[in-house]
């Protein structure tokens, strides 16, 4: 019986996690594109969301020293400068991008065009030699590209300057991503929780995008009276919320992330997101108005089926590659124990062993829920 029970739990447990991620990524996206329609300013507004990221995540580091006792990394400044300023930078200009083009496209538009940073996440990964080139990565790649140029094709609702942010935003994002697998994956760095990442990206990021805010929004923004010169306090404050909340939703976003793939797997939020495409164009048809047409709609299943085909790909090479580890002497061999443990916990195995620090480890889980 006990089985059962607790398959049965760690399911209901994953459907929480999904839905609460569901929440926060299809949440701030509508979220933007509503405040978008009366504040014109996505790069302050994307300034404020990181500022905010930055003091919850702090607060949230702070609760978990106290409660594990145990101190929180801290980089030194060449590592910060060498090895954290790509990432941050990469990581302002794909956000900052992508909140930029609410002012000119749909939300549709959007999801579709952002889907296509599988590609280039792909094409990083293998001049990183983080992916080992294959035949099917061809099929992936023009199934993905086909799909997209067949949504946006004859769109009526199609904005060339909007899909040129988005699309940027998308090669951006590829580097980003890659950068940030690398960045974690760096264990003398010490960076493998998402919330300690979070926490030293931000500053950076701010100084990386302010820059950008100043060219194309600091002059207009100052004599806006959204702001800097309002005749009442009441609108201000009204603005400061709208604003506020959207940073909370950017921080819940990838808090939630991080807890359904240290609960789960990176393979059930790939799968997951791949739904939530699709829930956030029906959302989009029924409460924006977006519209699509027939061949619209066959774009973008053949674009999932591209996205899908990637993610079987990726689950099929990595069971195959644990499996072909585990038939490998492991005597004498530090090396070969480091890829098993990570995989175990892709695949969802629980080990036996126990460390010293598993009293400490589980209370910083515990913090976490």
């Amino acid at each position: 019986m006990a089985c059962p029970v607790q398959f049965l739990c760690r399911a209901v447990r994953t459907v929480g996690l999904v839905l609460v991620y569901y929440v926060f990524s299809i949440g701030i996206t509508f979220y933007n594109k509503w405040l978008m329609k009366g504040f014109h300013y996505p790069l302050f507004m994307t300034l404020l969301h990181l500022t905010i990221i930055f003091c919850l995540s702090t607060l949230t580091r702070s609760a978990m020293q106290c409660w594990t006792g145990k101190p929180r990394v801290m980089l030194n400044w060449t590592d910060y400068l060498t090895k954290v300023a790509p990432v941050a930078i990469a990581t302002a200009l794909d956000i900052g991008l992508s909140n930029w083009s609410f002012l000119f496209i749909t939300i549709s538009l959007y999801t579709m065009t952002k889907s296509s940073a599988v590609l280039f996440i792909l094409f990083f990964s293998l001049v990183f030699k983080l992916e080992h080139p294959n035949p099917y990565l061809i099929v992936v790649v023009l199934l993905i590209a086909s799909g997209l140029f067949m949504f946006t094709f004859k769109s009526t609702q199609f904005n060339l300057k909007g899909f040129i942010m988005v699309l940027l935003a998308s090669f951006i994002g590829g580097i980003r991503w890659t950068l940030t697998q690398v960045l974690m994956q760096k264990a003398e760095l010490g960076l493998q929780n998402p919330i300690d990442t979070m926490y030293h990206l931000q500053p950076l990021m701010f100084m990386g995008l302010f820059p950008l805010f100043l060219f194309n929004e600091g002059l207009s923004l100052s004599t806006s009276e959204k702001l800097f010169r309002v005749n009442e306090l009441s609108p201000l404050l009204y603005t400061l919320v709208m604003l506020s909340i959207g940073g909370s939703l950017a921080f819940g976003l990838g808090f939630s992330e991080f807890l359904l793939v240290s609960k789960t797997s990176s393979l059930t939020l790939s799968i997951a997101g791949i739904f939530k495409e699709a829930c956030t164009l029906l959302l989009a048809a029924g409460l924006m108005g977006d519209r699509m047409s027939g061949l619209n709609l066959m774009g973008f299943a053949v674009c999932v089926s591209g996205i899908s085909l990637h993610v079987g790909l990726k689950t099929y090479y990595s069971k195959s590659k644990i499996h072909s580890l585990r038939q490998l002497p492991v005597k004498n061999s530090q090396d070969l124990e480091v890829p098993l443990l990570c995989h175990k916990e892709d695949e969802g195995e629980e080990t036996a062993a126990a460390d010293d620090d598993d009293d400490d480890d589980d209370k910083e889980q515990e913090i976490l829920l």
